[in-house]
């Protein structure tokens, strides 16, 4: 006998070995089954007889809709919470109208006997054999492969679940609790649909920044109110601590990922009127908002969207979603020697401002163009404290390289053993540079005679750098503002006090390139500053707002003091780990499509899915 002997099956076999084969096959037709597990919560009706005459019983499956929930919890391979999850077993039997709806990561409801119910997700499907045969065959499988589709009653569809919380009344109000109940065995399992249990289960905040919309795989989590979407929210208030945006908030995603316009939108929701924040001495007081931009697309943010209709716009009046351009914009322009800004993406007011030399008096690491050591940074800092002994704040750049060329200057520094030679030569050297030319002292007003057009109450300040041509010069514009506004700040006692008293986000598109981490002086020297002021944030009211497409490159102290981020589509394996979210959204980020996004914030609600609103809030674009 040969395999073609077997090739010809046919379902008018009556015995044999053909026959036998399907009963193996297809056991849900010519095997007794009384086990609950076949399908729960399904009736059981008799079959007409079959094959040699005997009676058999089969479940007849209930259409879609009919049952209570999705299934039930299944003891068959354990049920058990542990405080450590890898020690949990908790699983539910799917029934077969339902696997077809049911994905990773959606959020369930399973009731205790009493007023409490385990809100918890999925984190695996599988299916397992419902009865004892062995369906690796030959001839199991070309039956299968005869047929369009398979009986799923000859299988078990098995979720895996992960106890997040147990809700609980306390009076009227919904609370939740860390997991500390096992469910009963056939509890029924249901989908979670109400934003009440949702909400509180993930510990989402009402009220809040928004940011977008809860999501599992890139769809939108339901509900049967009005609207359906469940809004995602960023505390922002001193209930519960203090605002979450003076903790600092990270927005990571590549090229094409959608963090420019989601970045927009998040922006836009601190500059409202209603939003205000406590300062020391009791005042209610508006937000800041100073942006650097590399690209020239915030200053937009002046303007509508002519995109945004009215029925879009109703939308965002019903979640309390601030819309539309913001009036109180200001790009603030920085004038650098043979670079021309165009300026006619946006309608926002232009101020051009200079960086003065002066700045560089309690920041030396501005003037260094290139790595200085130790000693070398030593020296310059001797340097320019002579240089501003003699010149005071009005020395200018020019009048600095002047000064270091004076050959009597470097004759009695050395000899008095204060700078050697070579260390004087190479000060010299790398501080002048055609960067600190272009960007030192041009004519404009200086920045820091601008300070009340850079930081407003209520205002959007946008210092576009996209139409300088030299990186170096790009990064002295942005490290000269950016330090100015952290060491008033930072200082006890301010030289501008509207900056110390006003609450202020610093946003920084690109910020890998200007926050990295590196073993030159200088960069620790930034590095430093901008660690202690997240550091401070809390207490100062200053919130750090970092973009960037490359992440791992920002500088482990100043990262660490993140805690929102804000993670969009990204390729990089590195990149996708420097940012630090659980495995279990970290596997789904390079899959994401534009708009859709992870959020980690551990002090405002459990890591989830979100999806961005598919329009900008404000001008964004051509």
């Amino acid at each position: 006998m040969t395999l073609e002997d077997f090739t010809d099956f046919s379902s008018d076999d009556a015995d044999g070995e053909s026959e036998e084969a399907d009963d193996a096959a297809d056991p849900g037709g010519d095997v007794t089954t009384s086990s609950p597990t076949a399908d729960a919560g399904n009736g059981v009706e008799a079959d007409d007889t079959d094959g040699a005459g005997d009676s058999f019983e089969r479940f007849a499956v209930e259409t879609v809709g009919r049952d209570r929930g999705i299934g039930t919890v299944s003891v068959s391979q354990g049920l058990r919470v542990a405080e450590d999850g890898e020690e949990t077993e908790l699983r539910a039997f799917v029934t077969t109208g339902n696997r077809e709806s049911v994905r990773l990561g959606k959020y369930l409801l399973v009731p205790y006997p009493d007023d409490e119910t385990l809100f918890c997700r999925i984190t695996s499907l599988e299916y397992a054999q419902e009865f004892q045969t062995d369906d690796a065959t030959e001839i199991h499988a070309r039956r299968a492969m005869r047929q369009d589709d398979f009986e799923e009653r000859d299988y078990k569809f098995m979720a895996s679940l992960e106890p997040v919380a147990v809700l609980y009344r306390e009076g009227e109000e919904l609370k939740r609790r860390m997991t500390d109940r096992v469910p009963k065995p056939g509890a029924v399992v249901a989908e979670a649909t109400d934003s009440e249990q949702i909400k509180t289960g993930l510990k989402i905040p009402e009220d809040g920044v928004f940011l977008g919309h809860l999501s599992v795989g890139g769809e939108k989590v339901r509900t049967a109110a009005e609207p359906p979407t469940i809004d995602y929210r960023l505390k922002d208030d001193y209930r519960d601590g203090d605002p979450l945006v003076f903790r600092h908030t990270l927005v990571a995603g590549g090229t094409g990922s959608g963090k420019t316009h989601g970045s927009k939108n998040i922006l836009r929701q601190y500059l409202t009127d209603e939003r205000t924040y406590t300062m020391d001495d009791g005042r209610e007081v508006q937000t800041a908002v100073v942006q650097f931009d590399p690209q020239d697309e915030y200053a937009q943010m002046h303007d509508d969207n002519p995109e945004l209709d009215a029925e879009f716009a109703r939308r965002l009046d019903r979640e309390g979603v601030a819309y539309g351009g913001h009036d109180d914009t200001v790009a603030l322009v920085p004038e650098v020697a043979g670079s021309t800004y165009p300026g006619t993406g946006h309608r926002a007011e232009q101020l051009s401002f200079t960086v003065p030399f002066s700045m560089v008096r309690r920041r030396p690491w501005l003037v260094a163009g290139a790595s200085l050591n130790d000693n070398q940074y030593n020296a310059l800092t001797l340097l320019l404290d002579r240089f501003f002994r003699d010149y005071g704040d009005s020395g200018t750049y020019r009048q600095f390289v002047n000064f270091l060329d004076d050959p009597a200057l470097r004759e009695e520094l050395d000899e008095s053993g204060r700078v050697h030679e070579a260390t004087f030569d190479a000060v010299m050297r790398k501080t002048r540079t055609k960067a600190a030319n272009q960007v030192f002292d041009q004519e404009a007003r200086p920045i820091t005679e601008l300070v009340h057009d850079l930081v407003r109450p209520g205002g959007l300040s946008v210092v576009p750098t996209y139409h300088v041509n030299n990186s170096r010069a790009t990064e002295i514009v942005v490290l000269a503002v950016s330090s100015l506004l952290v060491d008033e700040k930072l200082s006890n006692s301010p030289e501008y006090d509207r900056i110390k008293e006003t609450p202020l986000i610093v946003g920084m598109d690109e910020a890998h390139n200007f926050l990295t981490d590196a073993d030159s002086v200088q960069a620790r020297k930034v590095i430093s500053k901008f660690t202690e002021a997240a550091k401070q944030g809390r207490k100062e009211r200053l919130g750090l707002f970092l973009i960037t497409q490359d992440p791992q490159d920002i500088a482990e102290p100043v990262f660490k003091q993140v805690n929102t981020k804000v993670v969009l589509n990204l390729g990089d394996e590195d990149a996708i780990k420097s940012v630090n979210i659980p495995q279990k959204l970290a596997n789904k980020v390079p899959y994401m499509e534009k708009g859709q996004m992870v959020v980690y914030s551990p002090d405002n609600s459990e890591p989830v899915e979100l999806i961005g609103l598919s329009k900008c809030l404000t001008r964004h674009g051509e």
